[in-house]
């Protein structure tokens, strides 16, 4: 059988990915314990050129949890430090384990990586996508509302990788998404063509994030400041304002609506502290389930 990899969510079909989202909440139901582990004797390589808490974290658990074996390395204890090309990387990686998570900066680096790969690469984030992240949201969303396709999601600030996998989302399943950002911040045009030239009618991009939050079940937002596009601080905020997630942009949802981020937050910056922490928020169920529908992932890609 041929190697699937994820590097987007345009790598997955609709039917695949309610297949997951049923997956995980089965194996979140579950016992840990399986009569035949799904990842008995499998190795999975965790490579990250970037920090992370919750993907690494997650997908490690979920590899011991489903019986396989797990290796972190961080590219700077690795000969990608000393110039080695990724490529090279890859093609030795491969040969050493069952599937890799990818971590990086740029798209192309990760393509490159993948194309080299002789088993699967997973998109555990790059500048451009993070499908793992809002795959797993979408599972959130279910258990929250009970429902991931006839609702409307307002998505508001910096039109970042985030911002683009859901943009990649709506064009697989076909909610209603509205977007909000300010100006210089919009998301990738290409990414936003594709998705509009499938359903015209079902995305929307606004300069106020009141119109793009009016009547939402879902108000989303991440970091203005993403890792590695580190900029003046006092520049962001003012760039910024106005776009701050707040109890007075909460109220101009659906009654019930959810908030939720993908963590870390910067409390103060993109959202208050009383959303972040009230009762509409679900960030830490959302960070949980992130754990749930990567055993799902796995479970499909890795064979």
């Amino acid at each position: 059988m041929a190697k699937r990899d994820l590097l987007r969510i345009t790598d997955l079909s609709r039917e695949e990915i309610d297949h997951l989202i049923e997956r995980a909440a089965v194996l979140k139901s579950r016992s840990k314990k399986f009569r035949t582990p799904p990842l008995q004797g499998k190795i999975l390589t965790l490579l990250f050129e970037k920090p992370s808490t919750r993907t690494r974290v997650s997908f490690e658990a979920a590899v011991l949890a489903l019986g396989g074996k797990a290796i972190y390395l961080s590219s700077e204890h690795t000969q990608i430090s000393r110039g080695e090309p990724i490529g090279d990387t890859a093609q030795v990686l491969s040969r050493y384990c069952d599937g890799i998570i990818f971590r990086t900066h740029a798209q192309a680096r990760l393509e490159e990586f993948a194309l080299n790969s002789r088993v699967p690469v997973l998109n555990g984030l790059s500048d451009r996508f993070h499908p793992c992240q809002i795959l797993a949201d979408l599972f959130t969303i279910q258990e929250t509302l009970g429902n991931y396709q006839e609702i409307r999601v307002a998505y508001i600030g910096d039109g970042n990788n985030v911002a683009n996998s859901w943009i990649e989302a709506c064009g697989r399943i076909g909610f209603q998404l509205a977007l909000a950002f300010p100006p210089g911040y919009d998301a990738d045009r290409e990414v936003l063509k594709e998705t509009r030239d499938l359903y015209p009618d079902r995305i929307s991009v606004f300069s106020d994030p009141r119109s793009a939050v009016s009547g939402a079940d879902i108000i989303y937002t991440d970091v203005w400041i993403s890792m590695g596009q580190e900029k003046d601080e006092e520049q962001v905020r003012q760039t910024f304002a106005g776009f701050q997630v707040n109890s007075e942009l909460m109220a101009l949802a659906k009654p019930g609506a959810r908030f939720l981020h993908c963590l870390p937050a910067h409390r103060g910056w993109e959202v208050t502290e009383e959303v972040l922490s009230g009762p509409q928020s679900a960030v830490l169920s959302q960070a949980e389930n992130r754990l749930h529908f990567q055993k799902a992932l796995l479970e499909m890609f890795i064979r």
